[in-house]
């Protein structure tokens, strides 16, 4: 078979709705806690209701409901009326490599600056970073009436950059640089008549007084709003596309479908790009707990739940890389994609996605169904690559699962290319899967 499926393909890039969606969704979530509280909001919008995992849930058939944790990791489902024969599950995860503040950021240079003291978040190209209008944004712990309360913040206006050295005093910058993060990356944010404002213009943000902030989880993030590029506007350039992009595409197909069959479930995780290592990233319980708890407002005995999850089904799905026009040699002489050619399936054969020969089956049917295009990915053999959610999340809970993506190029970025038509496909295909 080839290697683009072009089987009752359509091209529907003219229309640019769900791509405003996209940027609309990308340009107000700076950070993991602000792509949450979004999701939140278009899914109480859908009828969806609120869980707290602090509490006994009470769940019905034809019900719909998510539960948050961490602020940062959502998992949504929507329940069949009558047969529930297993999970039709898609994950993504909502945080982008990027610059985190510590927690004493303020960076007193030559009496005269001020910088703010930063460390990587995520496997950066630090190079990206310079010379961009920049801002925080994140989240605030702080003592109300009612205990310890979670405020969200974002300053949202310039207030930072990463200034290069100036050619004329490294005339060997073009010839490449390390840059060191301790002493390359702190963003100049005022003159030092500033010192001290830092925590005042968190507590303004999130209307409490300073001293009653008692915790904070603050990024640096870009502010280069997403949009169109190319001569016929074929490509989208915009931050945080991987992974925001797949979790839009999963967003929009969950809330516009209803489940027939299967308990569709929509998991975005927290953490990925740091090893998914933590209580609200893929290799914690999360998904586990949410499918027991199901298990029990259900009334499933153990023989139940247990066929139910050898019926389901999971798609992984996190961006992929395209060939670069600069260097095609980067990539796998075959088994490699491009822009706007649709929805990428990836394979690894040291099992770093979790793609296998029934998986690609399954995907390559839906995609058929949908009347999108695919494409496949590998590795080259000499070059490791990355991972994803799949193979962390079945260690979790085992099903059949495909690991995919959308190609993208500059992944990592501080700002990142896709193409133009591709999120179509993918809404399409997962629209497909929930209603299969």
């Amino acid at each position: 078979m080839s290697r683009k499926n072009k089987e009752n393909e359509t091209s529907s890039y003219q229309d640019t709705s769900y791509l405003e969606g996209l940027f609309d969704f990308i340009d107000h979530s700076p950070t993991c806690f602000h792509a949450v509280a979004n999701m939140e909001e278009e899914l109480q919008k859908a009828g969806y209701q609120q869980l707290s995992e602090k509490q006994i849930w009470q769940i019905k058939a034809g019900n719909k409901y998510y539960v948050n944790r961490n602020d940062s990791a959502i998992i949504a489902f929507s329940i069949p009326k009558k047969e529930q024969k297993g999970f039709h599950i898609v994950a993504a995860h909502s945080d982008s490599p990027c610059f985190k503040l510590k927690e004493l950021p303020e960076l007193s240079i030559e009496e005269h600056y001020l910088k703010w003291n930063v460390e990587k978040y995520g496997g950066m190209i630090l190079s990206t970073w310079l010379d961009r209008p920049l801002s925080i944004a994140g989240r605030v712990v702080y003592k109300g009436h009612e205990g310890l309360l979670t405020k969200l913040v974002n300053i949202n206006r310039n207030v930072a950059v990463i200034p290069n050295v100036a050619i004329h005093m490294n005339w060997d910058m073009n010839k490449g640089i390390e840059y060191n993060p301790q002493t390359d990356m702190p963003p100049l944010a005022g003159s030092i008549k500033e010192k001290g404002a830092y925590l005042s213009l968190l507590a303004k943000e999130a209307g409490v007084d300073a001293e009653e902030i008692l915790g904070q989880d603050i990024f640096l993030y870009n502010r280069d709003k997403c949009g169109r590029i190319g001569l016929a506007g074929e490509y989208i350039c915009g931050p945080r596309l991987d992974d925001l992009e797949c979790v839009y595409a999963g967003l929009q197909a969950l809330v516009k479908n209803e489940p027939a069959n299967y308990i569709n479930m929509l998991a975005v995780f927290d953490n990925e790009e740091v090893g998914s290592g933590t209580k609200q990233g893929a290799d914690s319980s999360f998904l586990r707990d949410v499918l027991m708890r199901i298990r029990g407002g259900l009334q499933l005995t153990e023989e139940q739940y247990q066929c139910m999850l050898a019926e389901s089904f999971l798609i992984s799905a996190d961006n992929a890389h395209a060939v670069h026009p600069n260097h095609p040699e980067k990539t796998d002489s075959v088994n490699k994609t491009y822009l706007n050619e649709g929805i990428v399936i990836k394979y690894h054969g040291s099992q770093r996605y979790a793609t296998d020969a029934y998986s690609e089956a399954v995907m390559k049917d839906i995609c058929k169904e949908a009347g999108v295009p695919y494409q496949v990915y590998a590795n080259r053999s000499d070059i490791a690559g990355g991972s994803t959610l799949g193979n962390i999340l079945m260690a979790q809970v085992s099903m059949n699962t495909v690991d995919i993506g959308l190609p993208q190029l500059a992944m990592h970025s501080a700002l990142e290319t896709a193409g133009a038509e591709d999120l179509d496909y993918l809404i399409r295909a997962l629209s497909v899967f929930y209603n299969k």
